[in-house]
Formats: structure tokens, C-alpha cells, sequence
């Protein structure tokens, strides 16, 4: 399946805010029921405990909190459940998660009820505004298929620019069998219109695994794991600074 990339999703336009709580409400079962948590928290493990080979890049998160930035974060339930799976198992976890449209901040505002190791902020195009090597782990769930290459790619720049340990992408994989279960799917459990058309469509605009791969490559970021869903639909890749590539993509000092 060729990717499509000139028809934009309905959350990509003007938001219809009980249509959009709607429709965060899906997404949310969706990542929960269909795996979505279980890839970022597996590719978060890869990472700050060093397991792809590197040991000399992780956290021990038992004795100071990892910083993790969660990029485009919806309604907030990956960062959310990241807490509570690291609360249960006596690890330290802070996340900032960030979201360009006010509207679905609001909607996550309302959801995290003040959560302790949860910060919301608003953010405004490809650059993030923080400082180099800020975070351990930068992560992005369902992001990158809404960008054309080039703003992906500046993304992933930037992404690896702020983070230590390295980046987390989780998407969609592009095939006709995926693209049929989240019609069918969508179909069968729900009638918001933002979910029944923008489902699908994810499915056509995202890239496949091979392809963020090689964007990263260009950001400065190496990939040491990939994580495919349960069922073929998804994955996450765990992806590395290239030394010396990613604090000069962009770099803004620190201070």
C-alpha cells in the first residue's frame, strides 16, 4: 500500500469538542485493549535499563526519577499508565506531555486530575522548546504518520536533540490488513465520526517501520529495537543517539 499523504484526518482540522472527547475516549481503549501501552512501556524498558547493548546509557530509576517527554499526548493515558506500572513496581518516572491543540490538553486536563509525576503543556510546531539532553527518553505514540517526511524528520531531530538515552516511536504500520481491522474495527464498536474516519486514514498516511527507521537514521538516531504489536498492526522502535550526530542537529545549549 503506497502511503497517502495529502488527505488530512479530522483531528488535524477545526475540533467539535464533544466529538474530540469522544474520540479520545476510543483512542484510549484502543492503545489499551490493542497494545498500544504495551509497546512504549516494553521500548521505555529497552532504553533506560540499557538492554539493546549499551549499558553505559540508562537510568537506574529506582534511585532517581527518569525524565520522560511525551510528545503529541492526546488524552495522556500512555504517560498515565506508565506511572501507575512504574509505581507498581517501585520505579521513579516524570513526565512532561505536550500537545499543540488546546482543545485536547483540555480533554487531558480533565482525565489526569492533577496525577503527581504528570506535567501538561502546550507546544507549538516541530521545535521543542527545552534544553539539549533535558529528558532521558522522548516518546511518540500515533505521532509521526500526521507529518510529510520533512517535519517527521525534524521531529525525530529534535526529539533526539532533547533526550539522553534516546527516543521512542510508536505508530501504525501501513498494510491492507491493517487497514481493514481499523475499518472494520471502528465499525463495530463505535459511531464518533473522528474515529470512524480518521482510523482508517491513519492507517493509509502512516509509515512503515523501515521508513522512521531511516528517517531517524538522518536525525541522528540509530535504531536497537523494534516491538511489533500483537497483532502486526503496530510497533515502537527504540531508537539511539548516532554519537556526536543528534546534539548538533539543531542543538540549543544548555544552561
Amino acid at each position: 500500500m503506497r502511503r497517502l499523504s495529502d488527505q488530512p484526518e479530522l483531528l488535524d482540522g477545526p475540533l467539535d469538542y464533544r466529538t474530540l472527547v469522544g474520540n479520545m475516549r476510543d483512542l484510549v481503549r484502543i492503545n489499551r485493549w490493542l497494545g498500544g501501552i504495551a509497546l512504549s512501556r516494553r521500548a521505555l524498558v529497552t532504553l533506560a535499563t540499557g538492554a539493546h547493548g549499551r549499558p553505559a546509557a540508562r537510568c537506574d530509576w529506582r534511585h532517581r526519577a527518569l525524565r520522560l517527554l511525551d510528545v503529541g499526548t492526546g488524552a495522556a493515558d500512555i504517560p498515565m499508565a506508565l506511572l501507575d506500572w512504574t509505581d507498581g513496581h517501585g520505579l521513579k518516572l516524570r513526565v512532561d506531555a505536550l500537545d499543540e491543540r488546546p482543545e485536547i490538553l483540555q480533554v487531558a486536563a480533565s482525565r489526569v486530575a492533577g496525577r503527581a509525576g504528570l506535567r501538561l503543556q502546550h507546544t507549538a510546531g516541530n521545535e521543542l522548546a527545552f534544553d539539549t539532553g533535558a529528558f532521558d527518553v522522548a516518546h511518540a505514540s500515533l505521532v509521526i504518520h500526521h507529518l510529510k517526511p520533512a517535519a517527521a524528520q525534524r521531529l525525530l531531530q529534535e526529539m533526539a536533540r532533547v533526550s539522553r538515552l534516546g527516543v521512542i516511536i510508536n505508530d501504525l504500520d501501513r498494510s491492507r490488513v491493517a487497514w481493514f481491522g481499523a475499518w472494520l474495527l471502528t465499525r463495530m464498536l463505535t459511531g464518533n465520526l473522528y474515529t470512524r474516519n480518521d482510523a482508517p486514514l491513519s492507517v493509509k498516511r502512516a509509515y512503515r517501520a523501515d521508513e522512521v527507521a531511516e528517517m531517524a537514521g538522518e536525525a541522528g538516531l540509530a535504531e536497537v529495537a523494534r516491538i511489533h504489536g500483537y497483532l502486526g498492526h503496530r510497533y515502537a522502535l527504540a531508537l539511539v543517539p548516532i554519537s556526536g550526530r543528534s546534539q548538533n542537529a539543531g542543538a540549543r545549549s544548555s544552561s
